[in-house]
């Protein structure tokens, strides 16, 4: 018999989806202010950070009072925890670059896109998790090897960084430069960190 009515996504499902489209959307909005460097720019993802975590606040509410969850608690908790970190490392690679003066490069720039189609790749996970856990492993997949491309550039911009001379106003530059390099590339690593949440996830589940 066709079932009439599809069966209703489970609440905590429903709020990761959020997160992870909010978490999209703030890289997005990282990449648009890498090309264009507006304080509009700046103020939007600053909007969306918060947004998220108001989303992960409302999810950690909703986990304390509930006794049966879809998935392991702590699981839940920990993918909303890595999701969540990758907006905020897009807000403070912003914010970063607003305090130290620092200009976009080419490097933040590939590191940037890479980041924003690896978030991509960790939403769509989340919208398949559900129903389509073995495609929510694929999505992961995508995101872990949009990752290790976000590194690659990482380790090409460090190298690049460190061979230009060495004045003094150059290592100045090399420090703030850096400085701006570590948030994109802590960014990527807590995609990885999602990504292999939402792998094991699969396996408990399947």
């Amino acid at each position: 018999m066709f079932k009439l009515f599809k069966k209703k996504q489970d609440k905590f499902i429903l709020l990761l989806i959020e997160q992870a489209s909010l978490t999209f959307k703030g890289v997005e909005t990282l990449q648009k202010y890498m090309d264009l460097h507006t304080h509009a720019l700046a103020e939007q993802l600053t909007q969306i950070e918060k947004e998220a975590d108001e989303v992960r606040r409302i999810l950690i509410a909703e986990l304390n009072k509930s006794f049966v969850t879809p998935i392991d608690r702590e699981d839940i908790f920990a993918l909303s925890r890595s999701i969540d970190d990758v907006v905020d490392y897009a807000y403070s690679t912003v914010s970063e670059m607003d305090v130290l003066k620092v200009e976009p490069t080419t490097f933040m720039v590939r590191m940037t896109s890479h980041l924003k189609n690896a978030t991509y790749e960790l939403y769509m996970a989340m919208q398949r998790l559900e129903e389509h856990p073995a495609v929510a492993a694929e999505h992961s997949q995508r995101a872990k090897a949009l990752e290790s491309r976000v590194e690659r550039v990482y380790r090409e911009a460090i190298a690049d960084i460190f061979s230009g001379p060495e004045d003094v106003h150059h290592v100045f530059e090399m420090l703030k430069r850096r400085e701006v390099l570590r948030h994109l590339s802590n960014a990527a690593d807590r995609v990885d960190e999602a990504a292999n949440l939402i792998a094991d996830i699969v396996v408990k589940t399947s």
